[in-house]
């Protein structure tokens, strides 16, 4: 699992790639801290190359849309398989996140 975090102007692009899986979780989200501290800017989590993420991961997800909101900054989800896309609609994240 593989994360980075790019600045462009106002957006911070976060991509993932791998398997976010119980065992890659502790060191995605040591990774993403930046994203938690964000104020106003708009975040995407570039999923393109992101093949599974489990519960561990959805909780990541979970905490960096909290603290956007707290900051006034927006998460997009940008590029997620079909795969990852059944786990968002099963749990209701579809609904919580701005999906493209």
């Amino acid at each position: 699992m593989t994360t980075t975090i790019q600045e462009d102007g106002n957006q911070l692009i976060a991509t993932l790639a791998g398997r976010l899986d119980t065992a890659a979780a502790v060191a995605t989200a040591e990774a993403v801290k930046p994203l938690l501290e964000a104020q106003g800017k708009e975040i995407i989590l570039d999923c393109s190359g992101l093949e599974y993420i489990s519960s561990s991961g959805l909780r990541i997800f979970l905490s960096i849309r909290k603290e956007a909101a707290a900051h006034g900054s927006k998460v997009i989800v940008r590029s997620i398989n079909a795969d990852i896309r059944q786990v968002f609609m099963m749990t209701g994240f579809i609904s919580l996140f701005e999906i493209q």
